[in-house]
């Protein structure tokens, strides 16, 4: 009795093991990228997140989205076969706000986990004020 609930424990895992690899799968190169400290006058800040599709199905990446409004996304639209590149961009705008900064990025897919976080940080140094905006 014991071995045929083994055995039938055994086909089930098996099962849902062959059922997971037969998926699309995202792979990040990395998922964190920091800038370091540059001046707000350097503007707009961009960093490219690249993945690979390591499963054997396509990947569809179904939504891409920025924790504020200061950070601007664009990315691969269409379907990444298996083996296959994509990319994922985020842009941060630093006017008007110096100091450090950490930026999340969520990616939803078609993946058995469907959400991925990739993050942006850095800190800014403040423009000086122009002579316009000082009180002598």
């Amino acid at each position: 009795m014991k071995r045929i609930v083994l055995l039938a424990l055994a086909i089930v895992f098996s099962g849902i093991m062959m059922a997971q690899q037969s998926e699309p799968a995202i792979s990040w190169a990395k998922t964190v990228h920091d800038f370091g400290t540059f001046h707000e006058e350097d503007g707009i800040q961009t960093a490219i997140f690249e993945f690979t599709n390591t499963g054997d199905k396509p990947l569809f990446l179904t939504n891409v989205k920025a924790s504020c409004g200061c950070t601007a996304t664009d990315y691969t639209k269409e379907p990444v076969q298996p083996g296959g590149k994509g990319y994922v961009k985020a842009s941060y705008n630093p006017k008007n706000r110096p100091g450090k900064f950490t930026k999340q990025i969520t990616v939803t897919t078609n993946e058995f986990q469907p959400t991925s976080i990739v993050r942006i940080t850095g800190e800014v140094i403040p423009a000086a004020p122009k002579p316009e905006e000082t009180n002598n």
